[in-house]
């Protein structure tokens, strides 16, 4: 229920509640999906319901034996604002998150209109980081919902990147994750759908984080965009000169790799 992360933006996962249900055409191939029926074959006591959304009150401390901070994704096989999560389970969540101050949480939600909803009644204290998926342009709204949150950071994650999605309002927005769909049936991404995306991060100066291309063996198609790897994350003012050297920098490369395809 809490373990290492092979998640190239996050260390480890913790998963309070497990188990979802499909919402959007992003959710078709769910990895957590397929993962929890291999679980509850292997007889995982923390998986005998399968997919079905269960909340499980005996992993809620686990954060809290945690000595060394660390960032941790919060709910990896389930979504934390699904309707069948009890609010007063979430906020128990919630106030572990308060309590464990020392680490990064972050969470990912599709279920944007119900985020909203619930935001004006929980704490957001400055380590916990809040994100929406956005797979296509049709669910262009979470961001919209997301910014009215309260929320200390707010990110998107464009995985899996299933369409284009041009001209995104990144105002209010801390950091931006690109991703290709990967393992059975991965659908595939195109590069100049990231590479667009790449771009208007730049131009706005948000963070730009590429996690994949994805496909069926995500190992071998790797995450190189455009000749370099992209691990931007939310930084702090004091470094923000940095952030803007590094743009300046990637705008080099990005130059000098179109002058020598001319």
């Amino acid at each position: 229920m809490a373990q290492n992360s092979k998640i190239e933006w996050t260390e480890s996962t913790w998963n309070p509640v497990t188990g979802c249900t499909k919402i959007s055409t992003g959710c078709k191939n769910c990895y957590a999906e397929r993962m929890a029926l291999r679980l509850k074959a292997a007889r995982s006591p923390n998986y005998h319901n399968g997919f079905r959304v269960t909340p499980h009150p005996h992993v809620l401390n686990i954060p809290l034996r945690w000595k060394k901070p660390r960032i941790i994704f919060v709910n990896s096989m389930s979504d934390l604002f699904h309707r069948d999560i009890p609010f007063d389970f979430i906020s128990k969540i919630f106030d572990v998150m308060c309590q464990a101050s020392h680490h990064r949480f972050q969470i990912l939600t599709k279920r944007s209109h119900r985020l909203l909803q619930l935001s004006p009644k929980l704490p957001w204290p400055k380590n916990v980081w809040m994100g929406v998926t956005v797979e296509s342009p049709d669910y262009i709204f979470r961001i919209d919902h997301l910014r009215q949150t309260s929320a200390a950071i707010k990110f998107v994650s464009f995985e899996p990147l299933l369409e284009p999605i041009p001209n995104i309002a990144l105002e209010g927005i801390d950091w931006v994750i690109v991703g290709g769909e990967s393992g059975p049936n991965a659908r595939p991404m195109k590069a100049a759908w990231a590479i667009d995306i790449r771009d208007q991060c730049l131009a706005a100066d948000v963070p730009f984080f590429f996690k994949q291309w994805g496909g069926t063996n995500k190992k071998i198609t790797g995450r190189i965009l455009e000749g370099q790897t992209w691990n931007q994350t939310p930084i702090t003012p004091k470094i923000k000169m940095r952030r803007q050297n590094h743009r300046s920098q990637s705008r080099q490369v990005i130059l000098q790799g179109k002058e020598a395809m001319v």
